[in-house]
């Protein structure tokens, strides 16, 4: 988690000055090697340093990958094609705790990170060597201009070294201190424009309300996933409620995922009506699921809390439809980076242990599951006000100018020698 939060706001901004199909190439690689490495682990520590290496390599996708769908999906389907790449979440858990229980049984533990990184290396390796894309929105054409002016400058040393041989240690000298302010100037330029792109999205009431309820949303989502199965055994004595509890998740995650999408697609994907879909869905999935802990009956309780996790998923494809059409697409990388960020710091990051400090207070499990899910209600709320803000979907905006041939060339891959490029790392 604390590789996952540090390295998704780099990566949104890197985007800018770096082809991001390089970037997710990076990503999936700094993933594979973790990943190995946790295979490789001889104590906690290592183990532990692995896991947030890990955490590096799924930044580059959260920041990237969305915004590429949505360039690229049909317009009558973006929503649709948004929820088919988040259900794959709440697959990949599914396909993991088989794969897991499989390899643990019949190999050593250490073969389950192995083969997951041998499976990934093909495509980290195609994130290098396939040809580069550009998002909506990139390569602005100040790159170009850096690019001539330090070309022209590096240009012009060599060329006065060659007239002047004996002056050639001082002409070194004086190139590699210009190279160092150089590199401090376009350090400071991109650090001044992620202040600037910070300040637009907090100031953007659509992006912020949005972001708000989905940390309401996660923090109890967050909470269910690490104390529903115990919540489960003390009310209801389920003697599989591990079993129980992700079973549920996992086919009203895939289901409830790919339904929002859907529904969004055939109400017209819109960022009112996408709010629309928020907050009915929660609202009801919030009854469906409080009214479940009322039951003393097991198996009403889990027909209602599975109709209302059916629900509450739904929001998956709507809330990140928002987060990348409320911004002009130079911004989307860094909005999804910020909302990844958001929903964990104020979501299921601190909602763990303060439902811990609430049950010991109280000592009801019913009690405090019933005070947890409520949390939905006021989600729910949130993005109903959302639904009256003055909205205007950005797709079609582009505050830094419309990406042309000569700007897609100087998106360059982030391994190509390149003179110019070496300012941006230095």
């Amino acid at each position: 988690m604390v590789g996952l939060l540090v390295a998704s706001p780099i990566f949104a901004s890197l985007s800018k000055s770096v082809n991001p199909f390089r970037l997710i190439g990076v990503g999936l690689s700094v993933w594979t090697l973790a990943t190995a490495g946790c295979g490789f682990s001889f104590n906690f520590w290592s183990i532990t340093i692995c896991r947030m290496l890990v955490g590096v390599g799924e930044a580059s996708f959260i920041s990237l990958a969305a915004p590429f769908i949505d360039d690229n999906a049909p317009i009558a389907q973006k929503t649709a094609w948004l929820a088919i790449f988040y259900m794959c979440i709440p697959t990949g858990y599914a396909l993991g705790y088989v794969y897991g229980g499989l390899v643990g049984t019949y190999l050593n533990w250490r073969f389950a990170f192995w083969v997951e990184a041998i499976l990934m290396l093909p495509f980290a390796v195609l994130g290098f060597v396939m040809k580069p894309l550009n998002l909506k929105g990139f390569a602005p054409a100040e790159s170009k201009q850096a690019l001539i002016s330090e070309e022209t400058d590096v240009q012009e040393v060599q060329d006065t070294d060659a007239l002047n041989d004996s002056a050639k240690p001082t002409k070194e000298k004086f190139s590699h201190m210009f190279s160092k302010m150089k590199c401090t100037c376009i350090d400071l330029n991109q650090f001044s424009r992620f202040i600037k792109d910070m300040k637009a999205l907090l100031v953007d009431k659509v992006y912020v309300v949005n972001v708000l309820g989905y940390c309401a949303y996660n923090f109890v989502l967050g909470a269910y996933s690490y104390w529903g199965p115990k919540a489960g055994y003390k009310i209801y004595n389920m003697s599989d409620a591990d079993l129980i509890f992700g079973g549920i998740t996992i086919v009203c995650g895939i289901l409830g995922t790919l339904a929002g999408g859907y529904v969004l697609d055939l109400m017209k994907s819109t960022i009112p009506n996408a709010f629309k879909l928020l907050s009915v869905t929660t609202f009801f999935g919030a009854i469906f699921c409080f009214t479940a802990f009322c039951f003393q009956n097991m198996y009403a309780f889990l027909a209602f809390f599975s109709v209302g996790e059916l629900l509450v998923f739904a929001i998956q494809g709507p809330v990140n439809y928002i987060c990348l059409h409320c911004v002009n697409p130079s911004l989307r990388p860094l909005s999804m980076a910020i909302s990844t960020v958001s929903i964990h710091i104020f979501g299921d990051v601190p909602s763990s242990p303060l439902v811990g400090v609430l049950q010991d207070a109280i000592n009801n499990w019913r009690e405090t599951s019933l005070i947890l899910t409520s949390i939905l209600f006021p989600a729910a709320g949130i993005w109903f006000t959302g639904i009256f803000l003055h909205s205007v979907d950005r797709f079609n905006e582009d505050s830094e100018g419309q990406v042309t041939e000569v700007d897609r060339s100087n998106a360059t891959p982030l391994l190509e020698p390149r003179v110019a490029e070496t300012s941006l790392f230095c």
